[in-house]
């Protein structure tokens, strides 16, 4: 029988949140129940909730950035037990049989990938996140929070960690490479820890000089205003990697500008209005213009077990399931330092 789960949820496109009853299932012999301790904001969660990237699926619980610790689990459970510190991130299942969830990249599933929320299970059932206090999950969508990380700390990375971690460590970050962090936002901070970690050479390109302390303490070793007119002219041809972390429009040529032959931009940040680009600037230095979706399970509990071992950490500010709102605002005007 379904359980009744305490949440917090949005009634209607932008409206208030409110709490609420859900329905939770009881765990089968494959799934886990997380008691849920901490959950991170996400701008994708505002944008879900505002409907930026179209209509969702109402009410909505949102939530991606789940850690707790495990309640129970199914007969069929294997590497868990109750009392585990685990997280969940930004999927809650898949087919299983493709190509790309065998190769344990699940956010590419031929059958489509199954969100924490605003989502159909395969069963036609409604997902809702983790602004709740339990979860029911597969185990395979499930990861181990490593020892000595805290949950309110490992939470962000659940989405804001593998988001940049995998194109990071695909496009090749580290030793004798040069990488630009565009925004040094909830995103970039990340970003720029995980870089550094992997031995690479960083600079951050943000709007204006307010947050280069920060940045510095994060590890960059320069840091640049781009609305400065001058700052693409230093830099033209100086990186072989830009990780793009904003959802907002860029000038996006101004950045091409700035890679060195075969260099790549990759971009993380889904802005609601398209970009727009100059085939020359592709074609003038045999650059790449790309994009990431986070990783799969394998590669999120890598991340989790790198991030330990060089202790990168997200910068998060706690607040509590009455100041969601507030929140809100504040992560879109960018005032939050760095995480909520």
């Amino acid at each position: 029988m379904p359980t009744a789960t305490e949440a917090l949820q949005c009634p209607q496109t932008g409206a208030p949140f409110e709490r609420a009853t859900i329905d939770r299932r009881d765990p089968g012999p494959n799934d886990i129940e997380i008691e849920i301790k901490h959950c991170g904001i996400c701008h994708s969660d505002i944008h879900q909730v505002r409907g930026d990237w179209g209509a969702g699926i109402f009410p909505m619980v949102p939530g991606h950035e789940i850690v707790g610790v495990v309640a129970a689990v199914g007969g069929e459970v294997e590497g868990f037990a109750a009392g585990d510190r685990v997280g969940v991130g930004c999927f809650v299942d898949s087919c299983g049989e493709c190509e790309h969830c065998e190769n344990g990249e699940e956010q590419f599933c031929v059958k489509g990938v199954v969100s924490t929320y605003n989502a159909r299970d395969y069963d036609g059932e409604t997902t809702y996140g983790g602004y709740s206090t339990r979860i029911v999950v597969k185990d395979h969508f499930v990861v181990h929070i490593p020892d000595g990380m805290e949950l309110d700390v490992a939470a962000p990375l659940l989405c804001a960690g593998i988001t940049t971690y995998s194109p990071l460590k695909r496009w090749g970050a580290g030793e004798g490479k040069r990488v630009a962090i565009v925004g040094m936002g909830g995103l970039g901070h990340v970003a720029v820890q995980i870089a550094k970690a992997m031995g690479a050479e960083v600079t951050v390109l943000s709007h204006s000089m307010s947050k280069e302390e920060d940045g510095r303490r994060f590890g960059a070793d320069a840091y640049y205003a781009t609305a400065d007119k001058e700052t693409f002219k230093a830099l033209r041809g100086s990186f072989d990697l830009i990780l793009n972390t904003v959802s907002a429009n860029l000038p996006i040529d101004r950045y091409l500008s700035t890679l060195n032959v075969g260099g790549a931009m990759v971009n993380v940040g889904a802005p609601a209005e398209p970009d727009t680009f100059r085939a020359f600037s592709l074609l003038g230095g045999r650059r790449i213009l790309a994009g990431s979706i986070v990783g799969g399970l394998p590669e999120t509990q890598e991340m989790l077990d790198f991030c330990a071992e060089h202790g990168v950490e997200p910068q998060i500010e706690r607040i509590t399931v009455d100041e969601v709102d507030g929140a809100y605002d504040r992560v879109a005007d960018s005032s939050v330092r760095y995480r909520c």
